[in-house]
């Protein structure tokens, strides 16, 4: 089962995911990403949170159930979802409005990808024409996209050991990238699909549409 969950985040106008809904998606909202959804065309099937951000109004419109967790609490809303939709079977999971607003926001979701109960789940934050998922150590990924598209791989916490690519302009063979270092920043996809494997470490994969 694959899990759509929509968090409080920035979304450009116009900006719509409908397309991107399969049959048989679950489609989740973390708390003010209940407007989010409503925003992208999408209906939550359940909305999770404080719900401290959704007012009653929007409520009202809402024809499904209300996961309340109260305020004072350790896990942002957007980890109580993802929590939820893994304790319900969830093998892939889909992050939208998870970018942008404010910056410790956005870095806490990106770093959500970390969290050791998504390890073995296909999980990835889509952004917009930008798709991001994180790398650990043994795994390869797989990006599909078209020639030109942008791909950076940038390390987390500590240096990635080993990394191998194919597919991009600028191939890595078992390199080391740098914790701190901007080496991986923009490389270029030669194909429409790429391969990135990682020994060791944790890697932050991000492929960038190119719209030109």
């Amino acid at each position: 089962m694959r899990a759509i969950i929509v968090a409080n985040g920035h979304v450009e106008e116009g900006e719509n995911y409908v397309h991107r809904v399969q049959p048989g998606d679950w489609i989740i909202a973390a708390d003010g990403g209940a407007l989010v959804a409503l925003h992208l065309g999408l209906q939550p099937q359940v909305v999770i949170g404080d719900l401290d951000s959704v007012p009653a109004d929007v409520r009202s419109r809402l024809d499904c159930p209300f996961v309340d967790h109260p305020a004072r609490k350790d896990e942002t809303d957007t980890e109580l979802a993802i929590q939820y939709a893994l304790e319900r079977g969830a093998e892939e999971i889909v992050l939208l409005g998870a970018i942008g607003g404010r910056l410790d926001h956005t870095l806490a979701n990106v770093l959500l990808l970390g969290m050791p109960q998504l390890a073995g789940i296909k999980a990835r934050i889509v952004a917009g024409n930008t798709e991001v998922w994180l790398i650990r150590a043994g795994d390869e990924l797989q990006i599909d996209g078209q020639r030109g598209d942008i791909v950076t791989l940038l390390p987390v916490g500590q240096d990635a050991i080993g990394v191998t690519t194919a597919g991009l302009e600028w191939d890595l063979d078992n390199d080391t990238l740098g914790f701190g270092p901007a080496r991986g920043v923009s490389n270029v996809m030669t194909a429409d699909r790429a391969q990135v494997a990682l020994r060791e470490g944790l890697l932050l994969a991000l492929r960038v549409h190119n719209t030109e």
